[in-house]
């Protein structure tokens, strides 16, 4: 659904956004509006002369107790935020002065219908409704006045299609939180009725929108992508390859004439770059293909195979599609992403530790298998850990360890896991042979399994902590040959990361001594060191399958983990009828 729930997160009115995402209005939101309403009263009175002034006070005291505020047939969605709105300006109406629409509300409506460049859609802020009112108060029958309260439903519509289109810009148009629980959106604070109080006193509607969008480069970039695809597809889009033998280079085929045409609308084939008549596989083509390749996570070989030839068929509306879900995912990420951060994006299998806007350090990873997705949330590493332990969570303890151990009885002495009576500090050790394992398949695991530091530790050499509640981190692995796979989604929910000392070295440059010489000595040691990082480092776990890097290439990535179908579901769901 298109609506929000403004949450109270300050006595100043500082508001958290979540989405309402149900066809009915949730007892949660009736008792928090009443909250909300309750800290503007005693509201001031209605300036007397102004009719519309007192009915939309009227309007608004009528709606205070009632489960959901109904204008013309639309469910207004502000109903937090436009009690007080009103309350502060006496209930003068703000985009209408005697009988005559302000210059505001032209800038607000021709900003919704730009709404589409954002990954938004216009239909959701109200502009039916508010346009046929605008035709009837502009043009009334010969003789008659418009009524007043044609003018007070307008204001109340106009501002909670700026309050609507705001939140979404602030805070996107669903909360992934609640359709993934591994997905924890940031939550931003913002006082909306403030900002449209002072985007009406600046006389600039757009600009006071605009500061609410994600400010990163790489929005803007992908929002500049999403024009180019639907330009491309107004003027039909790219050609269909059909089925046949795999081509490369030197290859004679027909199909090479529409490959050309088809990595030509895509741009990975610059125009004068080959005959466009050559029915040929040539090297200007191979080139093309290969950086074709490299953006859409394929094996770059220059060669049409099955899967180069199943994503280049992938139809222009999907990939539309896709860049707008992404559009969406940049607004649940922090606006400040930090001077110094690092990004893990799972779907690209990459991080990369960047430091004012450039990627000092890159390196592949490993992720969660599908089944056990890695998370997507923000948070901060604030120390690691030479030659750790591994305490081997529960489920991993009894659905990957056991079968093991019942095969070999050896398993445990060979990976060097010992076990405790339980899960506390001062749990007893105890002798592995005196367990009746077979007895335990199927059953609840009361024991902790920890696998000592050594070469064999399924957490490497280092590990790095950031608080989180689904206790995943980043650590070193001693399957170091995952990392030669192209898709690498292999891990538990954790992220093995392909350089550990590198990334050791970066994170502790401010801690005076540790160089790489002495992190490697105190492997070395094999003795548990935990370091305590002087300067901590944001770290953002993000999903994206769309994105525009510095070089204006726009990137797809398959949707591993499914994330992307959930997200467009919600997306579509309709607005609730009034």
């Amino acid at each position: 659904m298109i609506c929000m729930v403004f949450k109270k997160a300050a006595a100043a009115a500082t508001r958290r956004f979540s989405p309402h995402l149900q066809r009915r209005w949730t007892a949660s939101w009736i008792a928090l509006s009443a909250v909300l309403m309750l800290t503007v009263l005693p509201a001031p009175a209605a300036n007397p002369a102004d009719p519309v002034a007192g009915l939309l006070r009227s309007k608004i005291e009528q709606r205070r107790q009632r489960h959901a505020f109904v204008c013309q047939g639309e469910i207004l969605c502000g109903l937090a935020v436009i009690p007080a709105f009103y309350a502060r300006r006496h209930y003068l109406p703000a985009w209408s002065h005697a009988g005559r629409v302000l210059p505001a509300a032209g800038e607000l409506l021709k900003t919704l219908e730009q709404a589409s460049q954002e990954g938004l859609r216009p239909a959701d802020y109200h502009l039916h409704k508010i346009k046929a009112l605008l035709a009837d108060l502009e043009s009334p029958p010969p003789g008659a006045s418009p009524p007043p309260a044609a003018w007070a439903d307008l204001d109340l519509l106009l501002t909670d299609s700026f309050l609507l289109y705001a939140a979404h810009l602030t805070a996107g148009r669903v909360n992934p939180e609640t359709y993934d629980p591994q997905w924890l959106a940031f939550s931003p604070s913002v006082d909306l009725g403030t900002t449209l109080s002072a985007a009406l006193r600046s006389g600039s509607i757009a600009a006071g929108l605009r500061q609410l969008a994600p400010p990163q480069p790489g929005y803007t970039r992908l929002k500049n992508a999403l024009q180019h695809y639907r330009q491309l597809a107004a003027v039909g889009g790219w050609p269909t390859l059909p089925a046949g033998t795999r081509l490369g280079r030197n290859d004679c085929d027909a199909r090479v004439l529409l490959l050309r045409r088809r990595l030509a609308s895509s741009g990975d084939l610059a125009p004068g770059r080959a005959d466009p008549a050559n029915e040929c596989f040539d090297a200007p083509l191979e080139s093309a293909l290969i950086a074709y390749q490299q953006r859409n996570h394929l094996k770059p070989d220059g060669i049409l195979g099955p899967d180069t030839l199943r994503a280049l068929n992938v139809p222009l509306k999907n990939r539309i599609r896709q860049i707008v879900i992404n559009l969406e995912r940049w607004r649940w990420i922090p606006r400040d992403l930090g001077r110094r951060h690092i990004l893990v994006d799972i779907a690209d299998f990459h991080l990369a530790l960047v430091e004012r806007g450039q990627a000092l350090l890159g390196m592949r990873i490993v992720v969660g298998r599908s089944y056990r997705r890695t998370p997507v949330f923000s948070s901060k590493i604030t120390y690691l850990v030479l030659n750790p332990y591994w305490n081997v969570p529960r489920r991993l303890a009894s659905k990957d360890i056991l079968p093991r151990v019942l095969a070999d009885p050896l398993y445990l002495k060979q990976q060097k896991i010992r076990i405790f009576e339980n899960w506390r500090a001062d749990a007893r050790e105890i002798d592995a042979h005196t367990i009746d394992w077979k007895h335990l398949k199927g059953h609840r695991f009361p024991y902790r399994m920890r696998q000592d530091p050594g070469p064999q530790n399924a957490l490497g050499r280092i590990k790095f902590m950031f608080p989180n509640r689904f206790s995943v981190y980043l650590h070193d692995t001693p399957h170091r040959e995952l990392f030669a796979h192209f898709q690498r989604d292999f891990s538990s929910g954790c992220i093995r990361v392909q350089r550990p000392v590198s990334l050791a070295v970066e994170l502790l440059k401010y801690n005076a001594g540790w160089d790489r010489a002495k992190i490697s000595a105190r492997i070395a040691s094999g003795q548990r060191r935990v370091v305590v990082l002087k300067k901590p480092i944001r770290i953002h776990l993000l999903y994206r399958t769309a994105w525009v890097d510095a070089s204006a290439k726009l990137h797809f990535r398959p949707d591993i983990y499914g994330r992307d179908r959930l997200l467009e579901k919600a997306l579509l769901a309709k607005p609730p009828a009034g």
